[in-house]
């Protein structure tokens, strides 16, 4: 059985084809990537690394030729990825891969005010309608990527959030990639969806009392609306797109999208999620 990684120079994707090189023989084994060189130690392990890249449509076909499983991790180019995503399921068709593990977000319905939401419900149509059998990993947002914000508070004293009351299960990456692996070994988990979180769901008041333990002082939580807060993200400098990303997964998390939590990573790895705390304790906070 042949599986094979896409974007497997990313972070994600590089963690994914650890796991998996380190539970089967490397030989069956295809990671795809624009940037070949960048894995040259996997290729060392004896993975057949190959180059190609959603961008580059017709790169696809040869890419996926002889897979059986396939880890379509998806692009982070928000809003023009669609196409590209609906191309390499198309390809993976044609090549007759069997199984695609593919890495989505929880609840990706129309309510979802989150930004990703179409790209990633348009991938999971487009998967449904092909011929081949898939899983949904529904990854919930990264814990890491909530540092900075804890850092900041620690430093000034206030979180500002216009996530309410809301709560998000963090997940680290690590976990995820795990997750999707051990999906990639194993035949059981055809036509699955799994949404995959941390164990607990965090509000804004938990990652104050976080941020103050860490900096030994009060941090005052400061709700604010969708539009000031977006306001505030540009004026730190924050690039108009990110700063939409990240205001319309505060009103996703405040509108109660984020907040189930599974026992998908434990279920899938065998070893218990990891806690925000846990990424907290290692940081600069």
């Amino acid at each position: 059985m042949t599986i094979a990684i896409t974007g497997a120079s990313g972070v994600f994707g590089r963690a994914a084809a650890e796991h998996l090189l380190d539970r089967v023989d490397p030989g069956e084994v295809v990671l795809i990537t624009r940037r070949p060189e960048a894995l040259a130690d996997l290729a060392d392990r004896g993975a057949d690394v190959r180059r190609a890249g959603f961008s580059v449509p017709e790169t696809l076909d040869p890419a996926f030729r002889g897979v059986h499983r396939l880890l379509l991790i998806s692009m982070d180019t928000i809003g023009a990825r669609l196409e590209q995503h609906r191309a390499a399921v198309a390809a993976a068709a044609r090549q007759a891969v069997r199984h695609v593990v593919y890495t989505s977000v929880p609840e990706p319905v129309p309510g979802n005010p989150a930004l990703v939401v179409p790209d990633h419900a348009g991938t999971e149509q487009a998967l449904a309608q092909s011929p081949m059998t898939a899983t949904m990993m529904r990854n919930n947002l990264y814990a890491h990527l909530q540092l900075a914000a804890l850092e900041q508070a620690a430093a000034t004293g206030e979180l500002v959030t216009n996530a309410g009351s809301g709560g998000a299960a963090y997940v680290t990456r690590d976990d995820c990639a795990a997750a999707a692996a051990e999906v990639l070994i194993r035949e059981s988990y055809e036509d699955a969806v799994y949404d995959v979180t941390g164990p607990r769901a965090y509000t804004a008041d938990d990652l104050a009392r976080m941020a103050g333990a860490r900096a030994g002082r009060t941090i005052e939580v400061v709700s604010v609306d969708d539009e000031s807060f977006a306001a505030g993200l540009r004026s730190a400098g924050l690039p108009e797109p990110v700063a939409e990303l990240i205001t319309r997964f505060g009103a996703a998390t405040r509108e109660g999208y984020l907040a189930s939590v599974t026992s998908a990573v434990p279920d899938l790895t065998g070893r218990a999620a990891t806690p925000l705390e846990a990424l907290l304790a290692g940081s600069p906070v």
